[in-house]
C-alpha cells in the first residue's frame, strides 16, 4: 500500500510527466482512461495524445457527467468494454474527472480481476482536495449513496490546479467547501489563511489556490495515513458537516443539490450543534459561520434545499449516512477552530433538530 502523502504530485503541467511518474512507480504503460461526457471533451484529446507521445497503450471509456453514473449498471457496462479489449492485471485505470469518475473509477479498479491499480487525475476543487486521496470508492443504491465499495487507495494521485480554470464558480465554490473543513477540524493557522484570502482563492488566484489545493491535499493524506479504515476514529472528523449534508442530498434525490453545497449547510449545522452541546465557545462559533457565510449559493437554492426542509424529515433522512452505526447517528463537531473529533455518544433528538432549527435561522438572517 502507498504511503497517502508521498503518492500526491501538485503540478502544472502534470500530464506531461505522466510516464516518469508512472516509472517511479513501477506503474506500466497500458492504460483504460475512464472519463465523463465534459472532461472527455475538454481534456481528452491533449491527455490521450500526451499519452501516446509518451508510449502509452489505452483504451478509453466515457460516461455521463452526472450522479447517476455511480451505479452497478454503469460498472456493468464498463466491465464489458473492458474485458472485450483484453484488458488485465497488467492494466491500470486512469480516473480523469470529479468525484463521480473518481468513485466509479476506483470501484472498478477495485473488483476488476480483483483489482487493478488506479491513478486519479482530479478535475475539480472537490475531488483534488478529497474524493480523490482516500481511497473510498463506491457506488450508489437508490437506498442510499456510497453503500456499496471498498478501501483501495490510490497509486497515484496527479493535481494540476490549472484544470480549474475550466469549471464554472458554483464548483469553486462546491469545492471549497471540503477545503474549509480541514481548517476547522485539522488546522487552525489554515483557516486563518482562508479567512484572510478566501475570495482569492475562490477567484483561482495564485499563489493562494495552490497553497489551498495543495494543503487540503496533504491533510487528508495524513489523516488517512494514521486511520486508513477508520478504526480509530480520526479519519471520521473528515465528514465534519456531512452527516447532516447526506440527509439533504436524499432529500433532493441526488439531483439539483452539489455534494459541496449540501456539506457547505452541514457545517453550518454542525458548528451550531458544536455550540448548542456546550464544547465550542460563542466567539468561535460567530468566527465559524463567518468563514461559511462568505460562500455563494445559486439564487433560491439554500430557500429550497434547506430553509423548504421540514427538520424532522430531515433528521430521518440522516440515517442512510453509512456513518451511523447501530441506527445511532455519528456527529463530528468541534471544541475549537482547528480541532474536530468524533462523538462518542448518542446525541439527543431534540438537539438535532435545533440545531437544524438555528441553522435554518441564521440562514434566513444572511438574505
Amino acid at each position: 500500500m502507498p504511503t497517502p502523502a508521498s503518492h500526491i504530485v501538485v503540478k502544472t503541467p502534470v500530464v506531461d510527466s505522466i510516464g516518469e511518474l508512472y516509472a517511479a512507480r513501477g506503474l506500466g504503460k497500458k492504460c483504460v482512461l475512464l472519463f465523463d461526457e465534459h472532461t472527455r471533451e475538454l481534456y481528452g484529446e491533449a491527455i490521450v495524445d500526451s499519452l501516446h507521445r509518451q508510449g502509452f497503450s489505452t483504451c478509453e471509456l466515457v460516461v455521463p457527467a452526472r450522479e447517476t453514473s455511480k451505479s452497478f449498471s454503469s460498472a456493468w457496462k464498463l466491465f464489458g468494454r473492458m474485458i472485450e479489449r483484453d484488458v488485465d492485471r497488467s492494466w491500470n485505470l486512469l480516473c480523469v474527472g470529479g468525484g463521480v469518475v473518481g468513485d466509479l473509477g476506483g470501484f472498478i479498479a477495485a473488483s476488476y480481476y480483483r483489482g487493478i491499480p488506479v491513478v486519479q487525475l482530479p478535475t475539480t476543487l472537490l475531488a483534488m482536495t478529497d474524493s480523490s486521496i482516500g481511497g473510498k470508492v463506491a457506488v450508489n443504491h437508490p437506498l442510499g449513496k456510497n453503500l456499496i465499495g471498498f478501501f483501495h487507495l490510490p497509486e497515484l494521485v496527479l493535481i494540476d490546479p490549472a484544470f480549474l480554470k475550466s469549471l464554472p464558480s458554483r464548483e469553486i465554490f462546491g469545492g471549497m467547501s471540503e477545503v474549509v473543513k480541514y481548517g476547522f477540524i485539522a488546522d487552525r493557522s489554515f483557516f486563518d489563511l482562508l479567512n484572510g484570502h478566501f475570495d482569492e482563492i475562490v477567484r483561482l488566484e495564485e499563489p493562494w489556490l495552490t497553497e489551498a489545493v495543495s494543503r487540503s491535499a496533504f491533510i487528508k493524506a495524513e489523516v488517512v495515513e494514521k486511520d486508513f479504515r477508520e478504526q480509530s476514529g480520526l479519519r471520521a472528523t473528515l465528514n465534519f458537516g456531512h452527516t447532516f449534508a447526506h440527509g439533504l442530498e436524499k432529500l433532493a434525490g441526488y439531483r439539483n443539490l452539489r455534494h459541496g453545497e449540501a456539506v457547505t449547510m452541514g457545517m453550518a449545522c454542525a458548528l451550531i450543534l458544536s455550540r448548542r452541546l456546550g464544547f465550542l465557545a460563542e466567539a468561535e462559533l460567530v468566527e465559524g459561520l463567518g468563514l461559511i457565510g462568505r460562500f455563494r449559493f445559486p439564487k433560491g437554492l439554500v430557500e429550497r434545499q434547506l430553509l423548504a426542509r421540514d427538520s424532522r424529515e430531515m433528521f430521518d433522512s440522516m440515517f442512510s449516512d453509512k456513518k451511523k452505526i447501530d441506527r445511532k447517528l455519528r456527529f463530528v463537531l468541534i471544541d475549537r477552530i482547528g480541532h474536530g473529533f468524533l462523538h462518542g455518544e448518542d446525541v439527543e433528538k431534540h438537539e438535532v433538530l435545533g440545531a437544524i432549527e438555528d441553522a435554518k435561522e441564521w440562514f434566513r438572517s444572511r438574505k
